[in-house]
């Protein structure tokens, strides 16, 4: 045996020939193996194709007879060939792999193995002659070969014919071809052409069930380990030098694994019939998972008769092929699409390979007299073969691979433009290769496997990339016509949730739900005229001379007989009318369809007709207490006086009152399809203890009352199971306070509503969207929740989706936004009744947290100063009504306030933060002496706490632990900390230091006991020391005032020294007040039709924005670079802006612009990208950007309220007009702010402002100018009304300039000088 000194790459050192005590004759250089049974063996080809039926048992088959190759040969070659087979291998047959795997581009490592094992670890030996790829060749790649030979492949058999139609089409197919035998296999089935791997696609060949790095024992057995990545799919095992390679260094076939046991620690074997694979994994819980998966996977598939050595399995090619620059050989396999490589023979029979070549990115080269190159994007394989005769047909046969990947990959494809057909219609799993022709629907691979499991009379099974002879350009408009979507909603319109299939289910629940689908009918949706053998048989005469493929298909599957007679003599069947009518698509169903056995029943084990019974119609009837129906929505209590007894029935979809139960003219009645919505009422809410309400589609609400609670309870359950449909019929098992159906649009559809049916349920809304099985909506986890345009869409924004609900009528969608409101607020003291954060932790603690981190956490004392109380209960309060409206802005609320709020909101939750069961238990642990015992049962008590409790307090420690970090500057450190929060949080009185031992070991030992990732924690506390930065330098630029406010510069008209103005900036101030101190220092008059106005400037960016008059000015002011300033100056635009406002009947403005989005290139902070033309539509919520004004789907859609508008842009962009807008997208609450910057040009200086005047219009809901000018800012300018900073008073300044410089002077010389007269 030869040893392989490199393994990829260019050898760059001699080889070196070494000889094995295990060396073998088939390795020695001559061998040539094309085949591994002697030719005299092979039966004449039509007893073959008999052999290889259905009905044939495998395990009871004798020996299979040799397969000759592709490519006839001489007598002379075929006895060269027999006498260079080795007799060790004589009577066996070698078994392929099963399926190929193709793997991204990758450079691959060169490396060197001994070759004195059984294991051959790390065979490289397939790249001595690989060569980079270089761009021309790239061009020559892929070429379309003349006429592909034709071959059919089973699923899970070779010996099954698969055209049960046609028994004959094979036969004659094969016999051109010299070859005696169905090609395809269970281990290597023919699959299509392989996806670029620069497509969005994984490129892989089956789905991944499992990946990931395992620790390999060498061949050799040493004590060391090699690090693999490792990856199993259901046909294979394969292990890779990193991530990153595209072939594999070894591939094991799951069919030859025989057991997978765990051994030692973290260690586990794989076990084949020869051969026995050890790996290691990083942690118990990851091997355990490993051999789970292992034997998930490879359970069921050992047949030892038919997976031994000597299985008959057929190939196209095989035999021993040299790579240049070795002297040793590798057999060689091409099957199908694909080249296989492996070590030996041997290595072959037992099913442990090196790699498989994807031929569908291939190309073939004649290169000398004996050699040629297999040429792929990533590698270029250069063979040498034994004689110039062998070489061409190596050649042609690598050649016919390629035609057979290249074409069999269309019809895929070609299934796979509808999009619904990219998913299995039985599990949903991704890029199925398989149908049912007959049924009309794109399977996996697994589930198709239980559909042919039916029998070709239930479901004829046909690949997408390896029947290529059935998929006619009739049947795949069919597929494309209808699509999965379209049949499941007659095949699997009424599946129960429970039953439903996922890609995961197992073999078992394939096998029952297809069966029951399929054969039975279970879950088909019922054409109306089921059971009538006379109507259906002519509605399907009738439907089949239209283009309703779809209409044909239920009308077959539900009893229409395809070949009742039409009674005409020229059309006598469906199949004739459809041709005569030219239908077809209709004509090419029927057609796979006239032997199908229709759906069918077990009824006592004989298979029976299931015949359709209308669903049991719900009745119920009673007393009831009813109040006159009404056109709007009650607000008040009705009492017990207002109702009247009625008698209520509910009968045949209809409810109906009568005055009494002698009556027998009802007083009222309303039909199921009329009910829109039913909502069920607190206990006490009217006179009678129990009611609940009806809304019709008509706009009137019916209240209902009764004492009884159990007859209260069967009413509201019969008339929702009356007009709720079947499909959403789980919500008739949850107590829900409301249910009906609204209309929705979704982020993927905003033009057309669709209908949706819900469910309100405390805090959770569920939901049947269409084509959803039903989710749920947590309301107290909500982003945003509001009402917009004029109260008719209710918004619901969750993480990734945004759900708009339309209000078709007025009345109950009212009250749905009522009830949704009430349920998204807090809905009690405790914690879980919070609003919550997606991470569980409640809004108040999460906006407190971050005000503070990013405002306070250099604040003396933080936490243990008091707030103002007003000002503390005020903020608990808003928090209290809606916590997800509060916004905590600096300059608007103080720290002290902020932390107080915390505080009280911890102190007054109900149970506390560690629960009143569970508190006595944590105190009790602060006494432990053992600092590991004491840490151990920390972590017992914080995982028993709730979901709620636990996620806030692992915030609250987090928090705490950073403040404590930095208590250089707020000198809060452990201890002052713990004696804070430990009687708020226990909430006790404070008397001892056991609470506060329990938060300061939770805040001393918070990175074991919660077991915080130390890199992650000092990311945060990098990000914490930033803000400190940013805020000290803020602060320098901006001196604060002893009473927190700032003194900025301000300019008048423009930026020059004589035109500065210092300005002391309060919280409230408006950039209208701003303007007006300015002018008044100025003493400049203030004419009518004199827009003075606020401008921000960035002289870097060369764009400048007016403030609104009711803006505050201090966020602005701390939102400045340093190239930024503000400036008071006249707004030129704004008397053009109110008269084109005016003019205006709608607040929306659509037209061209030209768009361009700043970019950076390499993260160098360089600019790209040029102007393009677009379509903008802006309304009252978003701006929308489309390609062209023909798009039905916008490219872009931003939020208006988060854009800012800016005049200008920067000349080094070369804008194409000089009107130009710069906008900046903004959102702040996201984890991470996100910030866009993109330009639009306008064609004229008119369309410019037009556009700014309607940003602005909508963002400040029409108010764009005061109406009394700014001259009623000036009257309006008052003193805030909290002059207080604690205990000490604020002195404002006011006046002159010079007053007010003196002043600062004055302040900065002795701080305490100004506070002196303080009472």
């Amino acid at each position: 045996m030869y040893r392989i000194s490199r393994l990829f790459g260019i050898f760059t050192r001699p080889l070196v020939t070494m000889v094995t005590e295990d060396s073998s004759p088939a390795l020695h250089p001559s061998s040539v193996q094309l085949s591994s049974t002697p030719p005299s063996l092979s039966p004449p080809c039509s007893k073959t194709v008999d052999a290889a039926r259905p009905a044939v048992d495998e395990t009871q088959m004798e020996p299979t007879p040799h397969v000759p190759p592709r490519i006839r040969t001489s007598q002379t070659l075929e006895n060269t060939q027999e006498n260079a087979q080795q007799p060790a291998h004589s009577d066996t047959q070698p078994a392929l792999p099963a399926r190929r795997v193709p793997q991204p581009p990758v450079e691959i490592r060169s490396g060197s193995v001994d070759d004195n094992s059984d294991d051959y670890e790390d065979p490289d030996l397939f790249y001595p002659t690989v060569h980079p790829v270089n761009a021309p060749d790239r061009d020559m790649f892929l070429p379309v070969p003349g006429q592909p030979k034709r071959r059919y492949n089973s699923l899970c058999s070779d010996d099954e014919l698969l055209d049960d139609d046609e028994p004959n089409a094979n036969y004659e197919s094969w016999q051109d071809y010299g070859l005696s035998t169905l090609q395809g296999s269970v281990y290597l089935p023919a699959t299509g052409r392989l996806a670029s791997p620069t497509k969005d696609e994984d490129p892989h060949h089956s789905t991944v069930i499992k990946m990931g790095w395992l620790d390999k024992n060498p061949p050799q057995g040493a004590l060391y380990y090699q690090r693999r990545w490792v990856k199993l799919d259901v046909d294979y095992l394969r292990y890779f030098d990193n991530d990153k390679e595209l072939y594999s260094k070894r591939f094991i076939s799951t069919a030859f694994i025989t057991n997978v046991t765990s051994v030692g620690e973290l260690k586990f074997e794989v076990v084949t019939h020869n051969r026995t694979f050890l790996f290691r994994a990083e942690s118990e819980a990851e091997r355990n998972d490993w051999v789970a998966v292992l034997l998930d996977c490879t359970r069921g598939r050992q047949r030892s008769s038919t997976l031994t050595p000597g299985s008959p399995l057929t190939r196209d090619y095989q035999g021993y092929l040299e790579l240049r620059g070795l002297r040793s050989k590798l057999y060689t396999v091409v099957a199908a699409d694909k080249v296989l490589l492996y070590k030996n023979m041997e290595d072959f029979r037992i099913g442990v390979g090196i790699t498989s070549i994807e031929m569908n990115v291939g190309n073939v080269k004649d290169t000398d007299r004996r050699s040629f190159d297999l040429t792929t994007p990533y590698r270029i394989f250069s063979f040498i073969a034994e004689s110039e005769q062998l070489k061409e047909q190596w050649v042609e046969v690598m050649r016919d691979a390629i035609g057979e990947a290249l074409s069999n990959s269309e019809v895929a494809e070609r299934i796979w433009a509808e999009p619904s057909n990219g998913c299995c219609a039985d599990c949903g799993a991704a890029k199925p290769e398989w149908a049912a022709i007959n049924l009309c629907v794109v399977v996996c691979k697994r589930c198709a496997g239980e559909h042919r499991g039916l029998g070709p009379s239930i479901s004829k099974v046909r690949s997408l990339k390896m029947d290529r002879k059935v998929w006619t350009e009739e049947l795949i408009q069919v597929f494309l016509l209808l699509g999965n979507e379209r049949v499941n909603s007659f095949w699997a319109a009424n599946v129960p949730p429970s039953e439903a299939l996922t890609p995961s289910s197992c073999s078992e629940e394939r096998r029952r739900f297809i069966s029951n689908k399929y054969r039975q009918g279970k879950y088909r949706k019922y054409h109306p005229l089921y059971g009538n053998q006379r109507e259906l048989n002519n509605a399907l005469c009738i439907n089949v001379q239209c283009s309703d493929v779809l209409e044909t298909l239920s009308l077959v599957f539900c009893g229409a007989d395809v070949n009742c007679s039409t009674g005409m003599a020229d059309c006598p069947s469906p199949l004739s009318l459809a041709n005569a009518h030219s239908q077809p698509l209709q004509a090419g169903f029927i057609s796979h369809n006239l032997n199908t056995e229709l759906p069918r029943s077990e009824v006592g084990g004989a298979m029976e007709a299931v015949h359709y019974s209308a669903p049991p119609s719900v009745s119920y009837n009673g007393f009831l207490f009813k109040t006159a129906s009404m056109a709007r929505a009650i607000t008040e209590r009705k009492a017990r006086e207002e109702f009247s007894r009625r008698w209520c029935t509910l009968n045949d979809g209809c409810f109906s009152y009568y005055e009494s139960d002698k009556n027998s003219n009802p007083n009222g009645v309303l039909k199921a399809a009329e009910i829109v919505c039913l909502a069920v009422n607190t206990p006490e809410k009217h006179g009678y203890d129990h009611t609940f309400e009806l809304y019709s589609d008509s706009e009137r609400l019916y209240l209902f009352g009764t004492d009884d609670p159990d007859s209260h309870k069967e009413w509201v359950k019969s008339i929702a199971k009356t007009f709720i449909p079947a499909n959403v019929e789980p919500l008739l098992r949850l107590g829900f306070e409301r249910i009906g159906r609204l209309k929705y649009k979704d982020g993927l559809n905003l033009q057309t509503p669709k209908v949706g049916w819900f469910a309100l349920v405390g805090s959770t809304l569920h939901a049947y969207l269409e084509d959803s099985q039903g989710e749920e909506i947590h309301l107290r986890k909500l982003l945003e929740l509001s009402i917009q345009q004029d109260n008719e869409v209710l918004v619901l924004v969750e993480r990734g989706r945004t759900l708009y609900m339309e209000g078709e009528r007025k009345l109950d969608f009212t009250g749905w936004c009522g009830a949704i409101q009430r349920a998204a607020g807090s809905g009690g003291d405790t914690l879980s009744q919070q609003q919550l954060t997606d991470t569980d932790i409640p809004v108040i603690v999460h906006s407190c947290i971050d005000y503070i981190t990013q405002c306070g956490l250099t604040s003396e004392g933080i936490y243990r100063k008091s707030g103002v109380n007003s000002r503390v209960a005020a903020q608990c309060e808003a928090f209290r009504r809606d916590a997800r409206s509060v916004r905590l802005r600096e300059g608007e609320h103080q720290v002290d306030d902020v932390s107080n709020t915390l505080k009280r909101f911890f102190r007054e939750s109900g149970e506390g933060l560690f629960t009143s069961e569970a508190s006595s238990t944590w105190l009790s642990t602060a006494a432990l002496q053992e600092e590991s015992m004491k840490i151990s049962q920390y972590q017992l008590l914080l995982s028993r706490l709730p979901r709620v409790n636990k996620a806030t307090l692992r915030a609250l420690v987090n928090h705490l632990y950073c403040v404590q970090r930095f208590s250089e500057l707020n000198q809060m450190n452990l201890h002052n900390l713990a004696i804070v929060f430990g009687p708020t949080l226990f909430q006790t009185d404070g008397k001892d230091y056991t609470a506060g031992r329990v938060i300061e070991d939770l805040i001393q030992h918070y990175t074991h006991i919660f077991e915080v990732d130390e890199q992650q924690l000092k990311r945060q506390l990098d990000e914490i020391t930033v803000i400190i930065q940013v805020r000290e330098k803020l602060n320098t630029k901006v001196p604060a005032t002893g009473s927190g406010h700032f003194i900025c510069t301000v300019y008048l008209e423009e930026k020059k020294d004589t035109a500065e103005q210092h300005v002391k900036i309060p919280g409230s101030m408006t950039a209208a007040e701003l303007t007006c101190e300015i002018l008044d220092r100025r003493n400049i008059p203030v004419k009518d039709k004199d827009y003075w106005s606020c401008w921000e400037i960035s002289e870097k960016e060369e764009i400048e924005r007016p403030l609104h008059h009711q803006e505050r000015v201090l966020p602005i002011l701390h939102s400045l670079g340093t190239d930024s300033h503000l400036l008071i100056k006249k707004h030129l635009a704004m008397e053009a802006m109110i008269v084109y406002l005016a003019s205006k009947v709608d607040v929306s403005k659509h037209g061209m612009m030209k768009f361009r989005e700043e970019r950076s290139i390499l993260g160098l902070g360089l600019s790209s990208g040029s102007f393009h033309d677009r379509y903008f539509i802006l309304n009252a919520t978003s701006l929308r950007m489309y390609k062209e004004v023909r798009s039905n789907r916008p490219e872009r859609d931003w939020p208006v309220k988060n854009l800012k508008v800016y005049l200008g842009i920067k000349k080094k962009l070369r804008p194409p007009t000089c009107w130009g807008l710069t906008v900046v997208y903004e959102n702040k609450k996201q984890d991470k702010p996100e910030r866009q910057q993109w330009c639009l040009c306008c064609d004229t200086l008119s369309e410019m402002r037009e556009w700014l005047a309607t940003f602005l219009s909508i963002q400040y809901d029409g108010d764009v100018w005061p109406v009394d000018g700014v001259q009623q800012s000036r009257v309006s300018r008052v003193l805030p009304l909290d002059t207080r900073h604690g205990n000490v008073s604020l002195i404002p300044l006011r006046g002159s300039e010079n007053e007010m410089r003196n002043s600062v002077a004055a302040f900065s010389q002795d701080a305490l000088s100004l506070f002196r007269d303080v009472r």
